[in-house]
C-alpha cells in the first residue's frame, strides 16, 4: 500500500491533517440510520505501536482481538465501528469482528495481526453484517481512492452519543501527533477510557512508545470519571510510522501527554448532559494512589456533580466524599483544607457573603475544586463533569 499524502475530505483550511505517511476512509456501513458510521485510518509504511485496553471482565471481541494483535507492537491501521459495541454476543461477535478486521486488511494489502479493531455503542445487538460487507465490498473496489477523510471526519464517524467530534494536535522536532476520541458516557476507566487513537510520524522504539503512552494514560484518560462505569470496549492505541525522522522520546512523551490532556478536558467537558467542566486536585496526600483514590471520590459523588450543576453552595458535600475514604486512617479532618477556586470553605465556615461569591464561581463553565489532606506531599488531578436531568434522559432513552 503506498500513498505520498491524506486529503482532508471538505474542512476548511484550519482543520487538522494527518501526520506524514497516514490516510483515512468513513462510509456509512448501516450500523446508525444516518450518517458515516465505519472509519479506517492507517499508515502507508510499515508502524509500530503501543496500546492499552478495557480490563472489564465483559471486554466484547474487539478487545479481544485487537489485544492479540497489539502484542506484536506492528499495528499499522485502526478500523472503528460506531453504534454497536458487539459486546455479549457469543461466538457470532468474535467471528464478526475477526472478518471485519479480515475485510479490512484486504482492503489495505496488510497482514490482519497489523489491523486493530474499535466497537462502540449498544451492548448485547450482533453487528448488521449484511450491510457491512456490501459495504466494504464497495469500499474495496474503490481502494486508496477512497481514502480521503480527515482527523475530523474520523472523529465525527466515531461518534455515538458524542455532541462534538474531539481531535487534538501537537508537535515535537519535526514530527506531528495527531488524536481522535469518542465518548461521552460509561467513563471510569480501568485503563484508559472511551476509543482513543494517536497517530505520529515520529521515529521512536516501541518500547519508548509503550512507556509514552502508559504515562500519559495515567496522568489523563486515567484521571476522567463522567459516572463511574467501565465501558467493555476502552480502547486507546498510538501508531509511530517514523516518516519525519527520529525524535527526543522524552519530548515525545511530554507532548503526547499535553495531547491526551487536551482530549481528556473534551470529553469531560461534553459529557453525557453535561454542562460544566469539574477538576478536581489532591495535594498533600501520603501518595499519588491516595491522592487520585480521594479525588475521584470527589468527581464521582452524584450530591458533588447536581450541587456544581445547581450552582448550590453546598461544600459540605466535598467533606462527606473525602470521608468515604474510610481505609485511609491517616486523614484527619483537622489537617483538611477545601478550596472551590480561589474560595477557602473549609476549615474556616465561610461567611454568608463568601457563600454568594461561591454561588457564582460554581456558575461558571468550569469549576475547580482543592483539596489538601495534609498526609504528605503527593498530588493527583482528576476530571469529570455536572450530573444534569440531561444525562437521565440520554440513558433512560439509549435504545428506544
Amino acid at each position: 500500500m503506498t500513498h505520498d499524502h491524506a486529503v482532508t475530505r471538505g474542512a476548511d483550511p484550519g482543520a487538522p491533517t494527518w501526520p506524514t505517511g497516514f490516510l483515512a476512509y468513513t462510509g456509512h456501513g448501516g450500523l446508525r440510520e444516518h450518517g458515516d458510521d465505519i472509519s479506517i485510518v492507517a499508515s502507508d509504511r510499515p508502524a509500530v505501536s503501543a496500546a492499552v485496553f478495557t480490563r472489564s471482565l465483559f471486554a466484547g471481541p474487539a478487545v479481544v482481538l485487537s489485544r492479540r494483535n497489539a502484542a506484536g507492537r506492528r499495528l499499522r491501521a485502526v478500523t472503528t465501528l460506531a453504534q454497536n459495541a458487539n459486546v455479549a454476543t457469543g461466538r457470532e461477535g468474535e467471528r464478526n469482528a475477526a472478518e471485519v478486521v479480515r475485510r479490512v486488511a484486504g482492503i489495505l494489502g496488510v497482514p490482519e495481526g497489523e489491523v486493530l479493531i474499535g466497537s462502540t455503542g449498544v451492548i448485547g445487538r450482533p453487528l448488521p453484517m449484511s450491510t457491512i460487507l456490501p459495504h466494504f465490498d464497495r469500499t474495496a473496489g474503490r481502494g486508496v481512492a477512497a481514502f480521503t477523510a480527515g482527523p475530523l471526519d474520523v472523529a465525527r464517524a466515531m461518534m455515538t452519543t458524542d455532541t462534538r467530534p474531539k481531535t487534538a494536535t501537537r508537535t515535537v522536532g519535526g514530527a506531528r501527533l495527531v488524536g481522535v476520541a469518542k465518548g461521552v458516557g460509561m467513563l471510569e476507566p480501568d485503563m484508559a477510557t472511551m476509543l482513543a487513537y494517536v497517530f505520529t510520524d515520529a521515529e521512536l522504539s516501541p518500547d519508548d512508545l509503550d512507556a509514552a503512552l502508559r504515562g500519559a494514560v495515567d496522568r489523563t484518560f486515567n484521571c476522567l470519571s463522567v459516572d463511574t462505569d467501565t465501558s467493555t470496549s476502552d480502547t486507546v492505541a498510538l501508531i509511530a510510522n517514523g516518516a519525519a525522522g527520529a525524535v527526543d522520546p522524552a519530548l515525545f512523551a511530554d507532548a503526547l501527554a499535553d495531547l491526551c490532556l487536551d482530549l481528556t478536558l473534551q470529553l469531560a467537558g461534553d459529557g453525557e448532559g453535561a454542562t460544566k467542566l469539574l477538576r478536581v486536585t489532591v495535594g498533600g496526600a501520603r501518595d499519588r494512589a491516595q491522592a487520585k483514590r480521594v479525588a475521584k471520590s470527589v468527581v464521582n459523588s452524584p450530591l458533588v456533580k447536581t450541587a456544581v450543576h445547581g450552582a448550590d453552595p453546598n461544600w459540605g458535600r466535598v467533606l462527606m466524599a473525602i470521608g468515604k475514604n474510610t481505609g485511609d486512617t491517616d486523614i484527619v479532618p483537622g489537617a483538611v483544607t477545601v478550596r472551590f477556586g480561589d474560595i477557602a470553605v473549609y476549615p474556616d465556615e465561610p461567611e454568608a457573603d463568601t457563600l454568594d461569591r461561591l454561588a457564582d464561581l460554581m456558575r461558571r463553565d468550569e469549576v475547580d475544586i482543592a483539596v489538601t489532606l495534609g498526609t504528605g506531599t503527593a498530588e493527583a488531578t482528576v476530571y469529570g463533569c455536572d450530573l444534569s436531568a440531561g444525562y437521565i434522559r440520554v440513558n433512560a432513552d439509549y435504545t428506544t
